[in-house]
Order: structure tokens, then C-alpha cells, then sequence
């Protein structure tokens, strides 16, 4: 079995790379990335001598280079991964995230109709569906809620989907869909909430809070998530959405002071800086669908999570300390020293 990976160089990409050359040992697993800010190479230095992966440096926009690796490689499915997701970045160049979400999508499924696959698996997210109220706890994003993007990243992500059950419709292209809640955990890149809080944490550095810190998320630890990709791959129905959830609200500044916590670091370090522009109250999932068909839950518990999550970072300080110079430091002072 050959899969081709896009954005496998990024945080959950690369998790789901990880995860299944440990489960599925004799699969033929190609990484296609084309390495921007949020995209690290190093990140596989444990396994780029391995007869089972390859590294494919191509942008999924660039139709000849992803037509010549599917004429090299025929994989039998692709996990679609690539994608700008960083809300702030979409904000400030949108024209970025239409460009490689969209028309990057749609490259890939003409390579797929063309050269045949079994299936062609979209990774999105549970932004696509807006927000929900605070006051109204009970109430879920389902399989069928509207889609209600509030960012230019969540309407580039919500098109792309769309555009995918089109071709599933149109052309008959295998296709299952994955929605998952906020993902945590190692390799995630510094500009994300945790690993931003754990790596300012540890160097004695304000802690930016948008707003009052009252936005609430369903985290998810990355490994739970490559599970259910896993899953939906080998027994999810052709055509189908799957919302994946980690039943685990949590508020934005309850997170950032159980860092604190755990790091042994003082509340002080936390700062309110102005809220990000169209900022989403509250994501929240049912994911009863894929519970009651696939037989998958969510096991990891979010303090054993985070504890593995911060231990992660402890013992790879290598790894993100490449990352958060230059360009990104740049980036960094605009969004939150600025404010």
C-alpha cells in the first residue's frame, strides 16, 4: 500500500507519518511538502534512510510536479494535509491560504482522477462550522451543522471541502472527509497556543493572551487524531464526513495557567493583548458519527496529554529553537509585542 502524504512535514502530518510506519510497518508512505515557515525537515531525521518513506520537496499548487510524482509512485491513496492554518497569517495575506488550500486541492484531485486512487482523504477542521455560543454548553457542531466560516483560513478550508464532495458528486472520486477539533502535542509549530505558552514559559517570557482569554476549544492529543484518520481510511464510507472531537473544553487562559503550573512558572508572565479580529467564541464536536460506525473515542486524557506534551518540548529543545529565530521572530513581534 503506497500514501502519499502532503504537508507531511508539519505538525499533525508528520505525527500521522510517525504513527502509521510504527502501525502499518509494510506500507510505502511519500511526504510531499514544500517546506514553508511551518513545515521542518529535521523533523524526520529518524527516518529519511528508511526503504519505506520518501521526502518529496513540491508545492501541491505546482501541477506538472504533482502529476510527475504520481506518474513515479501511483499511490493508492493520498491523506491531504497541506494547507496554511494559522488564523492570524490569514488575516494578514489571505490571498496565501486561497491559493494553496483551494486551487492546491483541486490540483491534487485532478492528479487523483487522472491516475487513478482508492482514496483521496481531506483533513479539515472543525473551523468550518463558525463558532458557537458560550451560554449554550449542550450544543455541538454535528456532521450537518452549516458551514459558517468566520476567517479567511476557515473559508478557504470550508470551499476546499466543498470542492471535494463536488468531485465526489461530479466525478465519482473516492473521497471521506475528516473535521477534528484543536490538535496538541509534539512537533507543533511555536506560533500555536500550547507550544507558544510552554516555550515562552520556559524562557521566562510574557505569555500573550488574545483578549480576556475566555475562547473555548475541544483539544485533542495529535496521536488520538491519527487514529481516527487511520480508521476513517480503511473502514470510513466513500462520500462521508467525520467529525472528530476530543471531548475536552477547555478556555484559552485555564490552559495557559496550567502551563504555569506545571513549569513551576508565576501567573505574572501572563499578558492581554487585543483580541484577534472576528475571534471565534467557542468550538465544540460531536463525534457520536464516527463513534457509533468506525468504533473510534478519543482515550488520551488532557493531563496526561499535556504532561507528555511539555516533556516533549523539555527533551527537544533543538528542535524549536531552529525554528524561532529569523523569519518567524519577525512574525512574532507584529502579532503580539505590537499589539
Amino acid at each position: 500500500m503506497k500514501l502519499l502524504i502532503t504537508g507531511g512535514a508539519g505538525f499533525i502530518g508528520s505525527n500521522f507519518i510517525f504513527y502509521m510506519l510504527k502501525k502499518h510497518p509494510e506500507y510505502y508512505m511519500i511526504c510531499l511538502d514544500k517546506l514553508t515557515y511551518a513545515g521542518n525537515l529535521s523533523t524526520f531525521a529518524s527516518v529519511m534512510d528508511s526503504p519505506n518513506f520518501r521526502f518529496v520537496k513540491a508545492d501541491v499548487c505546482d501541477r506538472m510536479a504533482v502529476y510527475r510524482l504520481f506518474e513515479e509512485e501511483q499511490p493508492d491513496m493520498v491523506v491531504h494535509f497541506a494547507a496554511e492554518s494559522h488564523v492570524d497569517r490569514s488575516i494578514e495575506a489571505p490571498d496565501i491560504f486561497l491559493q494553496t488550500n483551494i486551487i492546491g486541492t483541486a490540483v491534487l484531485m485532478d492528479a487523483c482522477r487522472k491516475y487513478g486512487i482508492t482514496r483521496f482523504h481531506q483533513v479539515s477542521t472543525d473551523e468550518v462550522y463558525g463558532d458557537l455560543p458560550l451560554d449554550r454548553p449542550n450544543l455541538l457542531f454535528t456532521e450537518e451543522t452549516p458551514l459558517h466560516a468566520s476567517s479567511p483560513y476557515s473559508a478557504s478550508k470550508a470551499s476546499a471541502d466543498l470542492l471535494v464532495l463536488a468531485y465526489h458528486r461530479t466525478y465519482a472520486l473516492p473521497v471521506t472527509i475528516s473535521r477534528c477539533s484543536n490538535n496538541y502535542g509534539p512537533y507543533q509549530f511555536p506560533e500555536k497556543l500550547i507550544p507558544l505558552m510552554i516555550i515562552n514559559a520556559l524562557k521566562g517570557k510574557s505569555l500573550p493572551v488574545y483578549g480576556k482569554g475566555f475562547n473555548i476549544r475541544d483539544w485533542i492529543y495529535v496521536e488520538e487524531h491519527c487514529k481516527a484518520i487511520d480508521l476513517i481510511l480503511h473502514e470510513g464510507k466513500n462520500g462521508e464526513v467525520y467529525n472528530i472531537g476530543g471531548d475536552n473544553e477547555m478556555r484559552n487562559i485555564d490552559i495557559v495557567k496550567l502551563i504555569c503550573k506545571l513549569l513551576g512558572k508565576p501567573e505574572s508572565l501572563i499578558t492581554y493583548v487585543a483580541d484577534r479580529k472576528g475571534h471565534d467564541m467557542r468550538y465544540a464536536v460531536d463525534f457520536t458519527k464516527i463513534r457509533n460506525e468506525l468504533g473510534w473515542k478519543p482515550e488520551m486524557k488532557f493531563e496526561d496529554g499535556i504532561q507528555n506534551t511539555i516533556h516533549w518540548y523539555l527533551d527537544n529543545k533543538t528542535w524549536w529553537e531552529e525554528i524561532i529565530g529569523g523569519e518567524y521572530q519577525n512574525y512574532y513581534e507584529k502579532m503580539y509585542v505590537c499589539r
